[in-house]
């Protein structure tokens, strides 16, 4: 007689998840290094790309990954057009965090999926099932709560109100440029995230303040964490992991990203998450995951009397 037994997930599939898991734990960090390095926004993001294209130029170079890149003129286009969309995001979502909170803005910003979704059916014909505009909608009320809406009518100041809406943009912004570079990057994802980063040293050199940044100082520490860790070894694991992961669990996975950002925001500066604002963090989970693990929704027909 032959048995079966349960094929156990190969090396490979596990290393992939491992990998996922770390990325997924580091890229919760942004806020706190953002807020640590005391720099506006502008500033901010210009080092992050600056020390980004120091990573990868080096991890590029060494793995002969940018091979023949000049003559693929199609491909720097889309991915300076991407950048472009990229950098503003980062200039507004550090914007958000500064002006909110690393929790409030992280949870408004992971309405991004939703974008990606709505801009595809909007300018390239791509066909939503209408479950997805269900779960999309669950999300979007998700967003509304998680930015505490009693708040907002109540005693919110101009400030944390802009710290919202910027985020909102940058959200709008990552699901763009996201759209744009998902084609292009499936060639060669660590040139075009080396390209987006080089477009966001030209774009904000001209606008940072440096004055303060140039002083001596553990700022340099944070600033070079958010270019090194959050736009190299980050961008080096999902790349590496993707391929060989399930997109139900990378899906799953990505949740880890606002927890360890809701964590560190209350570990750290001592923010905590109205209950609203946790309704809205389940409803953002739900509405993913919906949309993602292609969830269908069922109604169970009544069964007819006698």
């Amino acid at each position: 007689m032959s048995t079966v037994t349960a094929t156990a997930p190969s090396a490979d599939s596990r290393t992939a998840l491992i990998q996922l898991l770390i990325a997924e734990l580091l890229i919760g960090s942004v806020g706190v290094f953002v807020h640590e390095s005391g720099q506006d926004a502008i500033t901010s993001v210009l080092f992050r790309c600056v020390f980004g294209v120091v990573f990868l130029l080096a991890w590029g170079w060494a793995r002969g990954l940018f091979r023949g890149l000049l003559g693929e003129r199609a491909l720097i286009r889309s991915a300076v057009f991407s950048g472009v969309l990229l950098v503003l995001n980062w200039v507004a979502l550090f914007a958000g965090m500064q002006r909110s909170s690393i929790g409030v803005a992280t949870m408004v910003y992971h309405f991004f999926p939703f974008v990606v979704l709505g801009l595809a059916a909007a300018f390239y014909g791509e066909r939503s099932r209408v479950a997805d505009i269900g779960w999309t909608a669950i999300a979007f009320v998700g967003v509304l709560c998680s930015a505490d809406p009693f708040k907002l009518l109540r005693s919110a100041d101009s400030g944390y109100l802009i710290g919202v809406g910027l985020t909102f943009v940058a959200a709008v912004l990552c699901g763009a440029s996201l759209l744009l570079s998902r084609r292009i990057s499936r060639e060669r994802p660590f040139a075009v995230v080396l390209i987006q980063c080089l477009v966001g040293v030209v774009m904000l050199a001209p606008f940072a303040d440096y004055a303060k940044v140039m002083l001596p100082g553990a700022h340099w520490f944070w600033l070079a964490g958010l270019g090194l860790i959050h736009s190299g070894v980050c961008y080096v694991l999902f790349y590496s992991s993707y391929p060989r992961l399930q997109v139900a669990t990378i899906a799953v996975l990505a949740f880890i990203y606002p927890v360890v950002a809701l964590l560190l925001d209350y570990a750290v500066y001592g923010h905590t998450l109205a209950p609203v604002q946790s309704l809205g963090v389940a409803l953002i989970v739900l509405g993913t995951l919906g949309v993602n693990l292609k969830w269908r929704w069922r109604l169970r027909a009544q069964p007819a009397r006698a």
